[in-house]
């Protein structure tokens, strides 16, 4: 990593055992997402909805009328529960987040300081970190992880630890003497990240349905809180498992 030191004793704050300063990169998602649909319509990707209830019906959905020769799954936390992947090992962990606006900064300067901490005396399954993303995406304080949690409403409670710990982190968050009630709020998020015991699975196997119709599958989920960071790296793997899957000389 750029630029990576362990910080001195006089820098950490208070209760801080040890920490490290790195250089690094924080993305608007909010556009990011997008920019990346944007992409594949350029490639000539063809985008369409669709409901299945067995990861081998989605063969059924290619646009051009035939059966796909390849389904790559990639439905997270649904893999669970999707006919014909059911995979026991994915689980829910909670996530919750304040989204509040960017503080002003004047003209354009040097990026923000990120802070991440690796846990809080509030909670064993809580923790601090304040992420400022450019372009007008807000700043992101968080958080928790609270596992085999499927609750999607916002815990006010947690809120308001999650927001004076981020500000205890970052003063620079509100004006000097103020708290939380001067932060500019957007919005109080929940996400379930799609955890799986034993990680990631990436990996291809042959799956028949109801109807004996066999399909090729691919599987990319269970990338739990990271799948942004991962995402270059696993679509790597999946596109060669695909590319070994249409050569002529494959054999599953």
């Amino acid at each position: 990593m750029p630029d990576f030191r362990a910080l001195s004793d006089d820098e950490l704050p208070s209760g801080i055992d040890a920490g490290v300063s790195v250089t690094s990169v924080c993305i608007n998602t909010t556009i990011y997402l997008p920019w990346l649909a944007s992409q594949c319509l350029k490639h000539g990707v063809i985008l369409r909805r669709g409901i299945v209830m067995h990861v081998s019906s989605a063969a059924a959905l290619h646009h051009t009328g035939k059966r796909a020769d390849v389904v790559i799954n990639c439905t997270g936390l649904s893999s669970g529960s999707l006919g014909g992947v059911e995979d026991n090992k994915m689980y829910p962990a909670r996530g919750q987040l304040a989204i509040v606006r960017n503080t002003p900064t004047g003209p354009p300067g040097p990026a923000p300081t990120m802070f991440s901490l690796s846990g809080t005396d509030d909670a064993a399954d809580e923790t601090a970190y304040v992420m400022h993303r450019p372009a007008g995406g807000g700043t992101v304080l968080g958080g928790c992880l609270q596992r085999d949690s499927w609750e999607s409403q916002p815990d006010p409670n947690l809120a308001i630890r999650i927001m004076k710990r981020c500000i205890e982190l970052d003063r620079s968050l509100v004006p000097a003497g103020r708290g939380i009630e001067a932060l500019s709020i957007i919005r109080h998020s929940v996400g379930l990240r799609p955890m799986r015991t034993g990680g990631p699975r990436i990996e291809r196997e042959i799956v028949a349905d109801a109807e004996a119709n066999q399909t090729v599958v691919v599987h990319n989920y269970g990338h739990g809180g990271y799948g942004y960071q991962t995402s270059y790296g696993t679509a790597a793997v999946v596109v060669g498992l695909v590319k070994e899957t249409l050569s002529p000389q494959a054999r599953l």
